[in-house]
């Protein structure tokens, strides 16, 4: 919690005026009961009209007094909860740029996406109410049971045994009811994720016919979220009645202690009235600190939340001993016994991995689902820290470089094409900070898409859906293709991106990228593919098992000759052997 309200601290002028002008909104509440009785004992009693305007007169300005500094506190409450909403997204928004890979797996997407919207917002409606009535309430106990004191303290004794009661009770209630509210945000979260998938595999979802799986598995997410903010709910209005129950009995004793004193001579009317008026105050308060826990515990679970990602430490920055001016010059890789283990895995993914490639080589990266092939292209951008050895780029270990400079010196296409929504202009030109017409259009000649994207209505001003839903797989592959050439990378890595492509327009993309002049490293399937490459890395089960042309691994290696066997038969490698 005292991260996330580490954010107030510029607004520490506003918090002063709204509570300011709180105070002052409750001075007058507390004033206006003891000038009623003033006016009951000099005016009421007496039967002086002088007296009666004169209390009137004060008790309408004090009321005009406090309906000002009342609209004013929700003014200056409400610009101050807004700022602090804005402030702590826009952190949590480049926090979570600065997570790595690893820091990103600790958090599904949904629990980010609740962090952003309902916890933000929990908090935020708190710090709003915190300005406006949190403070009020109990400062209207402790100012009503002071002024009950100072009007007649033996008819405000009863304050001394029903408050403290309350209080240990309203503690007890709050406990409870945080671990609760916690349990009700990650339901939340479940029910998002659940949500999303869904949303997100709804062609699948009908191809294969699962609406009924999805109902159902989304309708137990849902009635898990359901009935835990169900017993949340009802353990917190349960306090309401034990309230206002206490209060009316300490209110009926108030009432007759009074009327007995009155008779005796003890008290006037007036302090009879006036404590009456407090205790209801008092009772109205405390009555209100039902919403206020209700409040405060959701706060207080979605605050841990937001403060456990913000105090999150990244695993993954520049060394102290980085040189920012140092850059990718020529794109030289030499791997030098990496070995990679996943966080929170019990198995190596890689394996005491070496080789190089040298500058403007083709390398193709060949090997079974599950081999390591695309982890080993995530160390090259610095994604995460390798468990063991060491990559050097240029000679240079790869952690002399700044995060900003290997990336910026990389092209790299995932295995899955994402698309952002917007053009097709603006998805190509996201690969480059300013990118001209000039540069989109030649980069998307290269990757092959020029021509399909001149017969589109709109050509490059085509709007794309949500993740390119409205292109094919090979539309979209060439499409990320082409943003990671419009960089001119020195290093440029494809995995497996051209599966979706014939092998036409595959061979006019290979053939457009020896152009560029870079290190270009490939992950395919297709032995059409690695045989056009200068070598061929063949992996499997996290270790490289050969490095060699095409030519050369089919005479040495028995696993490459049985994947070119099974693509283009018996015949076809046994003559190259």
């Amino acid at each position: 919690m005292k991260k996330t309200f580490s954010f107030l601290k510029p607004y520490k002028l506003p918090i002063v005026i709204a509570y300011a002008l709180m105070f002052v909104e409750l001075a007058a509440d507390l004033l206006l009961p003891f000038f009623l009785g003033k006016m009951i004992d000099d005016g009421v009693t007496n039967q002086d009209l002088n007296t009666i305007l004169m209390w009137g007169g004060i008790m309408i300005g004090l009321s005009l007094i406090a309906f000002v500094a009342g609209i004013f506190n929700s003014f200056y409450s409400s610009h101050v909860s807004f700022a602090f909403g804005y402030d702590i997204r826009q952190k949590l928004f480049e926090k979570i740029q600065d997570f790595s890979y690893s820091n990103l797996n600790e958090y599904p997407t949904s629990g980010l996406v609740t962090r952003f919207t309902n916890d933000v917002r929990q908090v935020q409606n708190t710090i709003f109410m915190a300005l406006r009535i949190m403070a009020r309430a109990p400062l209207i106990v402790l100012g009503g049971v002071i002024m009950a004191f100072v009007v007649n303290a033996s008819l405000a004794l009863i304050f001394l045994v029903t408050v403290p009661l309350l209080i240990i009770f309203l503690v007890w209630v709050l406990r409870i009811a945080s671990r609760l509210f916690s349990k009700i945000q990650k339901n939340v979260d479940h029910v998002n994720r659940v949500m999303q998938e869904n949303l997100a595999g709804m062609r699948l979802i009908k191809a294969f016919l699962r609406r009924n799986f999805e109902e159902d598995r989304f309708t137990k997410a849902n009635a898990n979220l359901a009935n835990t903010t169900r017993s949340a709910f009802r353990f917190v209005e349960s306090s309401m009645p034990v309230l206002l129950f206490v209060m009316n009995i300490s209110l009926i004793f108030i009432i007759w202690f009074g009327s007995v004193q009155t008779i005796a001579g003890q008290a006037s009317v007036g302090d009879v009235v006036t404590i009456v008026n407090y205790a209801m105050r008092v009772s109205m308060s405390i009555s209100m600190f039902t919403f206020i826990i209700l409040a405060f515990s959701r706060m207080k679970a979605s605050s841990s939340r937001l403060s456990e990602v913000l105090t999150l430490d990244v695993d993954l920055t520049d060394h102290k001993d980085t040189d920012p001016k140092t850059a990718v010059k020529d794109g030289k890789i030499e791997y030098d016994h990496v070995s990679f283990t996943y966080p929170n895995a019990s198995e190596s993914t890689l394996k005491d991995i070496s080789f190089t490639v040298d500058p403007g080589e083709k390398l193709a990266v060949i090997g079974a689902t599950g081999a390591g092939k695309t982890t080993m292209f995530q160390l090259i951008p610095h994604l995460y820290d390798v468990s063991a050895g060491t990559i050097f780029i240029d000679q240079k270990p790869i952690t002399a470089y700044t995060l900003d400079q290997i990336r910026g010196s990389i092209g790299y296409v995932p295995q899955n094409p994402l698309l952002f929504s917007g053009s097709i202009s603006s998805n190509i030109a996201w690969g480059k900070k300013g990118a001209t017409p000039e540069e989109i259009v030649q980069a998307a000649k290269d990757a092959q898409i020029h021509e399909t994207i001149i017969d589109l209505p709109d050509q490059y001003d085509t709007r794309i859906g949500q993740k390119g839903v409205n292109l094919s797989g090979g539309q979209k592959q060439r499409i990320s293709i082409a943003r990671a050439l419009i960089r001119k990378p020195k290093i440029l890595l494809l995995d497996d991106s051209t599966s979706a492509l014939d092998l036409a327009t595959e061979s006019l993309l290979l053939e457009a990228i020896q152009d560029y002049h870079c290190t270009t490293l490939i992950i395919t399937q297709k032995i059409s593919t690695a045989s056009s490459a200068d070598r061929i890395l063949l992996m499997d089960n996290g270790k490289v098992l050969e490095i060699d042309t095409h030519d050369e691994l089919l005479k040495v290696s028995d696993l490459y000759s049985r994947i070119v066997e099974s693509q283009f038969g018996k015949e076809y490698a046994y003559a190259k052997q």
